[in-house]
């Protein structure tokens, strides 16, 4: 127990995963974390650096509290010189941030400053990791662009950046009813947001290539080559519980659990899983050689992600599920990016269409809580049309292919299949 573990922001895959793994692992006396929320801060401190979080297991829910945390402040100074000298004493470190943009920004203040700063005061033999958890296929490229570009010299260069995939499903909850229908504890007294993680652990990590360098989180999974399992998330977790979701909100559900009692619309999300996007991940990837990417591997994940994605201890909300659907439909994203690899591999993706439908419907509904409106966005979805649609898409994108053209295609049909005739509202049949 005498390494060292420092993290960047304090959300749910932090203080749920990074953290608490490194806690529980028994290899760790020393846990930093930074963070700029002073409310968390001062929370957690006057708790004297404990903190709770809430795991979601198949048939229950339990807490662990996890204690000895220093969290600071790096917009304030003392903070940040606590923070600079953590990480030269550092072995593990996690980035977990809202998105990978959030690297460069803050100025001094910022992750990439102040992890640069920590990083030239090392001694340069000594090694470390750092896991980039922000949701991207180049998180770790990212942040090592930025650190370059404010690192010394004499920065070390036995410290490696790890790309994760993170199929880990975790939320915050702040509503007081919520928290005491599910039995669950706050982070500590003095704050009103819960933690709820599923128990789910295996995150799969880049390959560590630092010479004889062993890992404190030990449960996490090695591989070579991260991008294809990268795909399988976006394309096939992600895809499916955003289907889930969309579909589910035309049915009038509240909760992704109550997906459950719809068998014919678990069955569409299955089909869509195995029969579409599982089908073409394993056409692409089938050289791999890794058990994931065959017909009886890729059912089984599927089959363990959709029992997950519907498991009531986990209080996953529609709302949260459907939110930012400009983004989901985006060209390389969940919906277009798998029905574009699917066509691609000589699939036709009509299950996917009618969830990417349905997230059209969905945006046209809501629109007054978009940031971004698309071109050619109708006032309503009674005056959606194939042409409006296309007009629509091609403006989130930017750009065209012939794949992209026949996903729109099949995309207007789920909608005729979903709107009935009278065009009085829609149905998830």
């Amino acid at each position: 127990m005498d390494k060292t573990f420092v993290g960047f922001g304090f959300g749910p895959i932090q203080s749920g995963l990074f953290l608490y793994e490194a806690y529980a692992s028994g290899n760790f006396s020393h846990y930093v974390v930074a963070e700029i929320d002073a409310e968390l801060v001062n929370a957690v401190r006057a708790n004297g650096g404990a903190y709770t979080i809430n795991i979601a297991r198949k048939n229950r829910i339990d807490q662990v509290t996890v204690s000895g945390v220093e969290l600071y402040d790096p917009r304030q100074r003392a903070d940040r010189e606590s923070l600079v000298e953590a990480i030269t004493a550092a072995d593990e470190m996690a980035t977990a941030l809202p998105s990978v943009n959030f690297y460069g920004s803050g100025g001094e203040a910022g992750v990439a400053r102040t992890l640069a700063e920590g990083l030239g005061r090392r001694d340069a033999a000594r090694p470390a990791i750092i896991y980039a958890a922000e949701n991207h296929n180049h998180a770790a490229e990212i942040l090592y662009e930025k650190l370059t570009a404010h690192a010394s010299p004499a920065a070390p260069d036995r410290v490696q950046i790890l790309n994760t995939v993170i199929g880990k499903m975790s939320g915050v909850i702040t509503d007081r009813e919520q928290i005491a229908r599910f039995g669950l504890r706050t982070m500590t007294a003095h704050t009103a947001r819960a933690i709820l993680v599923e128990e789910f652990n295996r995150i799969l990590i880049s390959r560590v290539s630092v010479a004889g360098y062993r890992r404190g989180i030990e449960v996490f999974v090695e591989k070579d080559d991260l991008l294809p399992f990268e795909e399988a998330k976006l394309y096939g977790h992600n895809a499916i519980h955003a289907l889930i979701g969309y579909l589910g909100e035309l049915r009038g559900l509240t909760s992704m659990a109550e997906a459950a009692q719809h068998p014919d619309l678990m069955q569409i999300a299955r089909r869509a899983f195995i029969d579409e996007s599982g089908a073409a991940l394993c056409r692409r990837h089938a050289n791999l050689g890794d058990p994931l990417f065959t017909p009886d591997g890729f059912a089984a994940y599927a089959d363990d992600l959709l029992e997950r994605m519907v498991r009531p201890n986990l209080n996953d909300l529609v709302a949260r599920v459907i939110r930012d659907p400009v983004r989901k439909l985006g060209y390389d994203d969940r919906f277009f990016g798998t029905m574009r690899l699917a066509i691609e591999h000589g699939i036709r993706p009509t299950y996917l269409a009618r969830g990417a439908a349905a997230a059209v419907v969905s945006m046209v509904r809501h629109q007054d809580q978009l940031q971004d409106r698309p071109a050619q966005l109708p006032a309503s979805f009674e005056r959606l049309t194939r042409d409006s649609l296309h007009g629509m898409l091609f403006g989130i994108w930017g750009r065209e292919d012939a794949a992209a053209s026949q996903a729109i295609e099949l995309t207007w049909r789920a909608m005729q299949e979903l709107w009935p005739r009278k065009r009085s509202g829609f149905s998830a049949g």
